[in-house]
């Protein structure tokens, strides 16, 4: 069975993985930029692109290290073609296309969103199409008819703002650091949903995805409780009830739109995919539900990395080429693959 190298470079992470047909998912590296982009309470694309440069090699050496193997072994070189950071993509691009031509082995240009969305097939219990995805990212919440392995069908899409893109905005208005998202939900752990916030779309007939609203929403109730104080400043209760309630907000639904689209198609099988997809109060939600099965990837693998790149390379073996005139497409629709 083919023995495949994954590199991830779309955004502020660099990421190598090694997987096999055979054996599975041999050696994982990661470097995450958050240090770097938390100065500027965002990815600045110029430094993501610089830091690639200085990573990728070192962390290729350290996975064929762990995976016991040598470079000539691997018999195809997948990356990720978009979408993403155009400068940040042709890094890994260019290094994988380089090192695929000195050793005389296929590429295979790999879309990001496809890696996310089959990345919960690194598990040992492996959904089977066809079923419905789930996937939310930061610049991403869409829901997918996943009919078979590479041929997907738009249910739902982003109309603005993405959940994780919410999540890290109304974080950055508490005062949280970059990216938010985590450090909201641990925040949520210890509050009440004291504030109803809208829910935006919720019964709209179609499974588009909108959070600009709620955005909105949350910077009025902050504003509004910092004028209610004496010293304009909100207190420690105030922000853990009002993470709880966004956190709330934005799972209610998500929740909703996947039941409709199962309901809609008839599919019982849910997969959730993509940074948000760690979110314990989503996975609890959707776990209560009854009569469907649902699968997520493993938590350390739900953000950008390079095992899911190399898992869908082994999964698009077929279409590796010995073709080293590489494009990358920082926008690039999935269903268009």
């Amino acid at each position: 069975m083919a023995i495949i190298l994954g590199i991830e470079t779309s955004c502020d992470e660099t990421g190598v993985a090694i997987y096999s047909g055979s054996r599975g998912l041999l050696a994982n590296t990661l470097h995450s930029q958050i240090d770097l982009h938390q100065l500027y309470g965002g990815v600045v694309p110029e430094l993501a692109s610089r830091d690639h440069i200085k990573k990728i090699i070192p962390l290729i050496k350290e996975c064929l290290n762990q995976a016991q193997l040598d470079k000539h072994q691997i018999d195809a070189i997948a990356y990720t073609a978009g979408p993403g950071l155009n400068g940040a993509l042709l890094i890994g691009a260019s290094v994988a296309n380089g090192m695929a031509f000195g050793l005389n082995k296929p590429t295979i240009p790999i879309h990001h969103l496809e890696g996310h969305l089959l990345s919960p097939l690194l598990n040992v219990d492996k959904p089977e199409p066809p079923f419905i995805a789930l996937l939310v990212s930061g610049g991403h919440s869409q829901l997918i008819l996943v009919s078979q392995i590479g041929e997907y069908t738009m249910l739902g899409d982003t109309l603005d703002d993405a959940a994780g893109e919410a999540f890290d905005k109304t974080a950055k208005m508490l005062g949280l650091p970059y990216p938010g998202g985590k450090y909201l939900a641990k925040l949520a752990l210890n509050g009440l949903e004291k504030y109803k916030l809208p829910r935006p779309m919720i019964h709209s007939n179609d499974l588009n995805m909108s959070f600009s609203g709620l955005k909105t929403a949350v910077l009025t109730l902050i504003n509004n409780l910092k004028q209610q104080e004496t010293d304009k400043q909100l207190k420690q209760e105030m922000k853990q009830n009002i993470a709880k309630s966004i956190e709330e907000a934005i799972t209610d639904v998500l929740v909703k739109k996947s039941l409709k689209a199962i309901e809609q198609t008839g599919i019982k099988r849910l997969v959730v995919s993509g940074g948000v997809s760690s979110n314990l109060s989503l996975r609890n939600k959707l776990n209560q539900q009854k009569n469907i099965t649902v699968f997520y990837p493993p938590l350390d693998l739900c953000t950008d990395n390079g095992s899911m790149i190399a898992l869908a390379g082994h999964t698009r073996l077929t279409y590796a080429k010995y073709d080293y005139n590489f494009t990358v497409m920082p926008r690039w629709p999935l269903t268009s693959i």
